[in-house]
């Protein structure tokens, strides 16, 4: 059959691999070309070169054309509709797939002249390969990210982020230099040694950052009054952005790092290739759960607060809308921040109760009129009270009139 391709998953993407038009026409039709990235198999003979066999097996692969597609909903399908079977390479699954004449149409095969499957060392290293191409992609989205939030600080807090990104200079200088290495293919080993103890640093900028998100959580927490609230959100909102990016820029280096770990890894000990990969993907994982524990915890926080000024809208309506838009411009930034990371939102906007709906709701009526029952005992807001009271009382007497008007009263 001819236009005979491979699909290999390791959790996190899919590469497609096989003849440069029928990849490109595969994803073409899936919808998925214009996410995909090229995957360069090129040299893996070189260093998987064990016998003639395996040698050829590497030139075959190696002289196809791969294109890569980072794991989303959409991605996931692909991965669900040809039902890619599990292989004895830790955490990867494989498909053959073959054309039986319409490019649209795309049936999967048991089996293919160059099969990975005949090469589990061929398959692992795919899969590390895959690994790196899909580490670097997220640090070049995190990079992305990180441009966008810098226009958006203003002098103070960008001098603030780069007071504490200074402890981390020493290494994105040792890291770039370790990265023009490796995409210049110059000695890996030395590379390597620019880099390995770096991660440490890395690490205290990390728990700095998320420590000060724990501080904002506990400051929403702490406020009860609409336009204490209000502060605290406006000022979450301006710390959010500097704090995220310090997260931001913690996990591209990390991803760097170990982009360079996998090459390491892969030149000098081929055969701890998956125990390897799979290490580094836990640790990421739990790096993402953590971070993302504390991000959620944050909006959580955020949330109650949000909850308590729209329930007292008709004595603080203009607080109540900064509340929810300081809020929502904050969730803006967090989710931003968990899409490179492969985390999609689970959060809807938030949005404020009009006053008018206020006016006619008995839960605000009752707030309001609990609170400027309040100020007037201290001889403060008496107007307020008197409005209010008056509100409530037209707005009960007509909920009432209503009320005997459904009943035939």
């Amino acid at each position: 059959m001819d236009n005979e391709m491979q699909l290999i998953s390791d959790g996190e993407g899919v590469a497609v691999i096989g003849d440069p038009t029928a990849v490109e026409s595969f994803l073409a039709s899936v919808g998925l070309l214009s996410l995909s990235k090229d995957l360069r198999f090129d040299g893996l003979g070189s260093v998987l070169g064990a016998g003639a066999g395996m040698a050829r097996a590497a030139s075959e692969v190696g002289a196809n054309s791969g294109r890569y597609v980072k794991l989303t909903k959409e991605s996931a399908q692909l991965v669900k509709e040809f039902g890619l079977m599990e292989t004895k390479t830790p955490g990867v699954s494989h498909a053959m797939l073959g054309n039986p004449g319409s490019i649209s149409k795309w049936l999967q095969i048991e089996n293919g002249r160059g099969s990975l499957l005949t090469n589990p060392d061929l398959l692992s290293a795919a899969a590390g390969i895959m690994a790196q191409v899909a580490t670097q992609h997220e640090a070049n989205e995190l990079k992305d990210l990180l441009a966008k939030l810098d226009e958006k600080l203003d002098d103070v807090r960008r001098a603030q982020r780069d007071s504490v990104l200074a402890k981390m200079d020493a290494v994105a200088l040792a890291i770039e230099e370790a990265m023009t290495i490796h995409e210049y293919e110059g000695n890996r080993v030395v590379g390597w040694g620019k880099v390995q103890f770096t991660s440490a640093t890395i690490a205290e900028v990390q728990a700095s950052a998320l420590r000060a998100l724990e501080a904002l959580a506990n400051k929403a927490d702490s406020k009860r009054k609409v336009g204490d609230i209000a502060k605290a959100v406006k000022g979450i909102e301006q710390e959010v952005g500097l704090w995220i990016a310090v997260l931001a820029r913690c996990f591209q280096l990390q991803d760097e790092i170990a982009v360079l770990e996998l090459d390491q890894v892969f030149y000098t000990s081929p055969a701890d290739l998956d125990g390897h990969r799979l290490a580094l993907s836990m640790a990421k994982q739990k790096r993402r759960e953590l971070v993302v524990g504390k991000t959620k915890h944050l909006m959580g926080r955020m949330d109650e607060a949000a909850g308590v000024a729209d329930s007292n809208v008709l004595l603080h309506v203009w607080a109540a809308r900064t509340v929810v838009e300081s809020i929502n411009s904050s969730a803006v930034i967090v989710d931003n921040f968990h899409a490179p990371l492969g985390i999609e939102s689970e959060r809807d906007s938030l949005e404020a109760t009009r006053w008018r709906d206020a006016a006619r709701n008995r839960e605000q009526l009752k707030n309001a009129a609990e609170e400027a029952g309040r100020k007037a005992l201290k001889g403060v807001a008496i107007a307020a009270a008197t409005v209010v009271a008056t509100v409530a009382t037209a707005a009960v007497s007509a909920e009432v009139t209503k009320n005997a008007k459904e009943k035939g009263e």
